[in-house]
C-alpha cells in the first residue's frame, strides 16, 4: 500500500486566536557556508554547525506559512511554493489548510512578509485565485521595488517577474503597508528591511499574548540566529539585514515573546536568549498548552 500523509501541521493558541503553521515541504542545500556565513572561511562555518550537532556538508531548509483565526478574520501569513513547488514535495500550504478544517474561500486576509518565490507561489491555483475571497496586504517599499522595471537586466530579474506573474494580478484588491500600519486589531506590520528592501514583520497580540511572525528575518537557527552578523547570500543589503537581525531578535529576546520563523525546524516557533556573539535558540514544547 502507498499513501500520501497530509503535510505536517503544528495548532496552538494566543490568547483568542488560534495559530496554525503548516509545513509547505523541505529541502536539502549544499555546502551551507556558500548561503550562510558566506563572509566566513568555511571551516569556520563547519565547525558552528558541528558544534552544534548538525551536519557540516548539508542543511534542512524548511518553510512555513501560517494561518491565524482571529474570530472575525482568518489570515494567511506567506503562501508557500504552490503549484510550481509540488514536484519537489513543496506546496503544500493548500493540503494543510484543508487537512485542519479549513476552507481556501474561507480565507479573509493574505499577507506577505515579502515578495520572494517560495512565499508568494501559492497565491495562485490553476491560474485562478487560491483564496478567492481574501484581500492582501504587504510592504509599500516591497511592492515598488519588484515591480520596477529597473529590475530587468539585474539579478532581481527573476523575482520581478515572478511578482508581476503572481502578485500584480492581485494589486487592486492589496493594501500597501507602511512601518507600523494595522492589518487587524491585534495585527501590525513593522519594517525590517536588508533580506528585502521592504521585508516586514507582524506583530500579533491577543488578549496579553504576543507572536512575532519574523519571516526570513533569520533563516537558520544557528547560522543566522546564532551568528546575526554573518552574511547570508540571499539578503538584498547584507549589512543592513544583519542590522535589522539584531534590532528585532534584540527586542524579542528582551521582551521574552515568542516569535514564528518561516525558515525555523518545524514547527518554526520558539524564543531567543541573548548570547555574546547572538542568540540562543529555543523551540517551544508546552508554553501555550498549559
Amino acid at each position: 500500500m502507498t499513501a500520501v500523509l497530509p503535510p505536517d501541521t503544528h495548532q496552538f493558541k494566543l490568547g483568542s486566536c488560534t495559530v496554525t503553521v503548516v509545513k509547505d515541504g523541505a529541502n536539502v542545500m549544499e555546502n551551507p557556508w556558500e548561503t550562510f556565513g558566506s563572509n566566513q572561511a568555511p571551516d569556520t562555518v563547519r565547525k558552528l554547525l558541528e558544534q552544534n550537532f548538525l551536519p557540516t556538508e548539508k542543511l534542512l531548509n524548511s518553510y512555513a506559512p501560517a494561518i491565524i483565526e482571529t474570530g472575525s478574520d482568518l489570515i494567511v501569513v506567506d503562501t508557500g511554493f504552490g503549484a510550481a513547488g509540488r514536484a519537489r514535495g513543496l506546496g503544500r500550504l493548500r493540503e494543510g489548510l484543508q487537512a485542519v478544517g479549513y476552507k481556501p474561500e474561507q480565507v479573509t486576509i493574505v499577507a506577505l512578509t515579502h515578495l520572494h518565490g517560495d512565499h508568494i507561489g501559492g497565491l495562485l491555483e490553476d491560474g485562478a485565485p487560491a483564496f478567492p475571497n481574501a484581500r492582501y496586504v504587504t510592504g509599500e517599499i516591497e511592492y515598488d521595488f519588484w515591480t520596477d522595471k529597473a529590475r530587468e537586466g539585474t539579478p532581481a530579474e527573476g523575482g520581478h517577474k515572478a511578482v508581476l506573474a503572481n502578485v500584480v494580478p492581485f494589486s487592486e484588491k492589496m493594501t500597501f503597508l507602511k512601518d507600523g500600519d494595522q492589518i487587524v486589531s491585534g495585527m501590525t506590520a513593522m519594517l525590517a528591511p536588508g533580506h528585502t528592501p521592504g521585508h516586514l514583520v507582524f506583530h500579533l497580540e491577543s488578549d496579553g499574548k504576543q507572536l512575532v511572525m519574523t519571516g526570513d528575518t533569520a533563516n537558520h537557527y544557528i547560522l543566522s540566529i546564532g551568528r546575526p552578523d554573518w552574511e547570508v547570500r540571499f539578503d538584498v543589503d547584507k549589512a543592513l539585514a544583519a542590522k535589522t537581525r539584531r534590532r528585532i531578535f534584540d527586542m524579542i529576546a528582551a521582551d521574552r515573546i515568542p516569535f514564528l520563523g518561516f525558515h525555523m525546524p518545524f514547527p518554526a516557533v520558539g524564543f531567543v536568549e541573548k548570547q555574546a556573539e547572538g542568540f540562543r535558540y529555543i523551540p517551544k514544547s508546552y508554553q501555550f498548552d498549559v
